[in-house]
């Protein structure tokens, strides 16, 4: 078993069974949350914005991915993958890394601020995907069809919107959830009214799109 809680934003934290912690992405209080003392083993980065790479939230002693590398640590297995905050290879946004995280007998690939669809070759890098955690917000990485494009890319099982427009958050230049959600009306939509899930192989289902509220 799995547990996922949402932040807000792109910022996730990932528990194994066995109790390791992944941070994913921590933001600055520029969002409009303040996250503070948040406990993690392992700190993942995708790229060096103030929404995504404020590790001072973070407490205790953690191991900081902010490259594109691999690791493995208490049997949960890193794999950065590189890819672009813009669709002109980097020249507007520059850089951004994905980081496939496989903890419990099941892989989550975080995007970042993926800004746009995938090459066959980065699609055979990312391999076997169970939870697509994609940013569908727009402006400054894809929108809801480049969302909806990528995850028909991957065949993931389920899909868990992020960075988008929530009622705390200040980055007004973001689109809310609704297109994304009428653009995958086809899928089995599931609406949490809690920040966490707690996900395991047997279940994930296919085709699922997750909304957890942060």
């Amino acid at each position: 078993m799995m547990n996922i809680k949402w932040y807000g934003h792109s910022c996730f934290l990932l528990t194994s069974a066995n109790g390791v912690r992944v941070l994913c992405d921590p933001y600055s209080p520029e969002v409009g949350t303040n996250l503070e003392d948040i406990e993690a083993d392992i700190v993942t980065v995708s790229h060096h914005h103030f929404d995504h790479d404020c590790i001072s939230v973070v407490s205790g002693e953690y191991i900081l991915v902010d490259k594109c590398e691999s690791i493995e640590h208490e049997g949960i297995i890193i794999e950065g993958i590189n890819t672009f905050h813009d669709t002109e290879g980097g020249a507007k946004r520059g850089t951004n890394i994905m980081f496939k995280i496989t903890m419990d007998g099941m892989s989550v690939l975080h995007c970042g601020d993926l800004g746009h669809t995938l090459d066959a070759e980065t699609i055979e890098r990312v391999g076997n995907v169970d939870v697509l955690l994609v940013p569908i917000g727009g402006t400054y990485t894809l929108d809801y069809i480049g969302a909806r494009a990528v995850a028909n890319q991957l065949k993931q099982k389920v899909v868990i919107p992020m960075h988008y427009k929530t009622p705390n958050c200040k980055l007004d230049e973001l689109a809310p959830i609704d297109a994304f959600i009428s653009h995958v009306a086809n899928c089995a939509i599931h609406r949490l009214n809690q920040s966490e899930a707690s996900l395991y192989p047997a279940t994930l289902g296919e085709d699922r799109v997750l909304v957890l509220n942060c």
